[in-house]
């Protein structure tokens, strides 16, 4: 041994580390946040409530109170079970260790969010990506069956919708793909509908968890909550006891648990701004439909995915007007030329179609 770097895994090594880059006075449309902070009064009724915490103890009863308040909230059926990550990325390597059997494969559509190919190669386990179709994003349906009957992967990650593209799965193919991994069929495995950007979308999973080999994941930091690192699982209650074990304890703060209980009750407040954004991401959407040259795809989260004649000259001349985009040109070869456009508030999405036109 030459190193103490030598003691860690070549891939490990091969990695680079998760960067945010720094925003000081840009206007920051890179990582898919809410763009609007509580209004002031708000601010300063959660500053008292934190001041309140009792932070010489363990995050216990509290967190209780959330997982109840969170299963309103999302409208958990009868019969479900609800447990609580670190964000959603935690959720997201506990269930990868969960399955992660000598042979296991997880399996996801592509491009799609990072970390699902991430946390498996970690943990030891197989990935296989399934290209998307070409043309609009949406699954191909006859490829992930096929892949499916292939592969019997024990894990299939549906973003729904999808990062980086925005795209609502076909809901007919979404029934197919959960079919063709019934726990009695020839390809038993665990579906996961991983629904971070559900306060954009038209439709959500829940009616899905009527079948036990389906689980559904949300996180609230698209609900307005970035900062407050809170993810949650949903699906049967047998199946999330199972995660429930690999769970670190006290994972989440009791400082994340009152912030994230706060938003919650102030719901409409958060309600009103998803819709807000809603609406921005229409104005942007039809904005970059009148730029010659450019090819916005539908988007049903917070976030536009659109693809320019030179991505990266296009997000150097926004960045030189102070704006930061997301250039997702090199994540996969369907991605060429994209960049991935934040909505933000309606002065932050005047000054993005400024700089672009």
């Amino acid at each position: 041994m030459n190193s103490p770097l030598d003691v860690f895994r070549d891939d490990v090594r091969a990695l680079h580390a998760y960067a945010v880059q720094p925003a000081a006075g840009l206007v920051k449309l890179d990582v898919m946040e809410n763009p609007f902070p509580l209004p002031a009064a708000l601010q300063a009724e959660l500053g008292q409530r934190l001041g309140a915490v009792a932070l010489n103890r363990y995050p216990a009863e509290r967190t209780e109170v959330l997982r109840s308040a969170l299963a309103r909230h999302a409208r958990l059926p009868a019969g479900g079970a609800l447990m609580l990550g670190n964000g959603s990325d935690e959720l997201i390597s506990l269930l990868t260790q969960a399955i992660a059997k000598p042979g296991a494969c997880v399996m996801s559509p592509l491009p799609s969010f990072v970390m699902y190919a991430m946390s498996a190669q970690l943990l030891g386990v197989r990935f296989v990506g399934v290209p998307c179709r070409a043309d609009d994003f949406q699954l191909d349906r006859e490829a992930m069956l096929a892949a499916i009957a292939a592969e019997k992967p024990a894990l299939l990650w549906l973003a729904y919708p999808n990062n980086p593209t925005g795209t609502l799965w076909d809901a007919a193919t979404i029934d197919a793909l959960v079919e063709a991994m019934a726990l009695d069929g020839p390809n038993p495995g665990l579906v996961v509908m991983d629904e971070a950007y559900q306060p954009f979308a038209a439709n959500d999973s829940l009616h899905r968890l009527r079948q036990p080999h389906v689980l559904v994941l949300r996180t609230m930091s698209k609900f307005g909550l970035a900062g407050v690192r809170i993810g949650y699982l949903m699906g049967d209650a047998a199946l999330v006891a199972e995660v429930e074990k690999l769970r670190p304890p006290f994972n989440v703060s009791v400082l994340n648990t009152e912030a994230a209980l706060f938003a919650l009750e102030h719901e409409a407040e958060y309600a009103s701004q998803a819709a807000q954004i809603r609406a921005q991401r229409e104005r942007l959407f039809t904005a970059l439909q009148a730029l010659p040259g450019v090819t916005p795809f539908p988007s049903q989260a917070n976030m536009v995915l659109a693809r320019f004649p030179d991505a990266a000259a296009t997000f150097a001349l926004l960045k030189a007007k102070g704006i930061l985009v997301k250039n997702v040109s090199a994540m996969h070869p369907m991605l060429t030329n994209c960049l991935r456009l934040t909505v933000g508030t309606p002065d932050e999405t005047s000054q993005l179609i400024q700089a672009l036109t």
